[in-house]
């Protein structure tokens, strides 16, 4: 086996496949938030001078920019597990994925962004007064 090619479990290969990447249930639990007080966004927002970066909640105009991060896959520090099969892989890639996400974030507050990360195991109602207060601040109001 090459360093580039790991094998995995068949229940395994099927459980990574059905894990959503977009329009998770927690993701779509705060939309329906937002969208139930008010609040009109995007999804999925392609974000400007970041190829194939995309944020999962978007107010353009605003330039707020919202992830709505999943512990396992962003290496959350209080959530975050080991993996027995391949642990060099996972760590890895989990690593490349909290590299992109400083990334990520630096290159939009050099634009003027504001960049908000949440946790998948935080409170959605903190969340979205979070994400209010944040929109309501930069509205001016």
């Amino acid at each position: 086996m090459t360093q580039s090619s790991y094998e995995t479990a068949p229940s395994v290969r099927k459980r990574m496949q059905r894990t959503r990447g977009k329009d998770n249930s927690f993701e779509q639990n705060i939309r329906t938030r937002l969208y139930a007080i008010g609040l009109r966004y995007r999804v999925n927002y392609s974000l400007p001078n970041l190829k194939r970066r995309s944020c999962d909640i978007a107010f353009p105009r605003l330039k707020i920019a919202i992830f709505l991060d999943g512990c396992f896959w962003h290496g959350c520090p209080e959530h975050s597990t080991i993996v027995r099969k391949n642990p060099e892989f996972w760590l890895s890639k989990i690593n490349r994925n909290r590299e992109r996400d400083v990334e990520t974030r630096e290159v939009l507050a050099q634009f003027g962004w504001t960049v908000l990360r949440f946790w998948e195991h935080q409170v959605a109602d903190d969340i979205v007064d979070a994400i209010v207060s944040t929109v309501t601040h930069a509205r001016g109001f």
